[in-house]
């Protein structure tokens, strides 16, 4: 398969993690346009990341109608949930699957930024590879709207400031990325799974390109150290999973699971694989399927 067939992927997260109608209204709106490969819900973020593939008018068309859908359906001014968030639609990366085809992704997520804009009238905010290398966590940090008001930041398309019920939306184009969650056994603070944050995210001093955050889970009784995994080739997951497990031992508690947010390249499986069965050398082009594929 040429690169010039491969689809681009995107993995838009909205801020509905409980209502099930809502989610499924904003799947069946994604999945008019585009493959809609996976949907990963979680209550206590209330937050849903959806994973779908398509060539660049189908991405850019199936992410329009899902951010419609949520910005009819989702209503900020009422919302809970431990994950931090700007929008209803909150943060919509277009991904390319490789290297070479970050110029169409770029393209798409700036196609898709300014129909957003114009049609749906939702302010849109520039991240990644079309927003200066800037980060969701940027926008998160402090009042968004207030920042607005005060012109410190100014929305890169649509209106000029925030939509009463839907917030604003973050649109970019970034390389492919791991969502990754560590749950701490039963009885776990929140702050331990905050002091071990710190020391496996690269502002810390950790792995590079992990972003992490030490999070309460009340409905499922846990402590998480959920994560970005920016660069997993630089930073694999056995490596930083093993030493989230050192450094909760070394504060009395435990690991009691991990957690993958959508999907994951086949690489960093591999990756994992190898160490976990101790074969040297071990990548993703030892995998049959891959071969076949290739």
């Amino acid at each position: 398969m040429s690169h010039a067939e491969l689809p681009l992927e995107a993995v838009p997260n909205f801020s509905e993690g409980r209502d099930q109608r809502v989610i499924d209204a904003i799947g069946d709106a994604i999945a008019r346009h585009a493959r809609l490969l996976d949907i990963h819900s979680d209550a206590d973020h209330n937050r849903s990341v959806f994973t779908l593939v398509g060539d660049d008018e189908e991405i850019v068309d199936a992410l329009l109608a899902g951010i419609a859908c949520a910005r009819d359906l989702i209503d900020l001014r009422g919302h809970e949930g431990v994950h931090p968030r700007i929008g209803a639609a909150d943060v919509v990366p277009v991904v390319p699957i490789v290297p070479d085809d970050m110029e169409r992704a770029r393209a798409a997520a700036l196609r898709l930024a300014a129909r957003v804009g114009d049609e749906l009238e939702l302010p849109v905010f520039l991240y990644a590879e079309v927003g200066g290398g800037r980060g969701p966590a940027f926008f998160r940090r402090g009042d968004l709207g207030a920042r607005v008001e005060a012109g410190e930041l100014t929305p890169d398309f649509g209106p000029a400031s925030l939509h009463e019920s839907a917030g604003g939306v973050i649109v970019g184009a970034r390389r492919p990325l791991i969502a990754f969650n560590v749950n701490l056994a039963g009885g776990a603070s929140v702050e331990v799974a905050r002091q071990i944050a710190v020391v496996v995210r690269e502002r810390g001093g950790g792995f590079r390109g992990v972003r992490a955050l030490g999070l309460d889970l009340p409905r499922a009784g846990k402590a998480q150290v959920s994560m970005n995994v920016e660069d997993w080739e630089a930073s694999a997951l056995h490596d930083i999973v093993a030493a989230i497990e050192r450094e909760a031992i070394a504060r009395g508690v435990e690991v009691e699971e991990s957690e993958l947010v959508g999907l994951m390249p086949a690489g960093a499986a591999a990756a994992a694989a190898g160490s976990a069965l101790r074969i040297a050398g071990f990548d993703a082009s030892r995998l049959l399927e891959l071969r076949l594929l290739g």
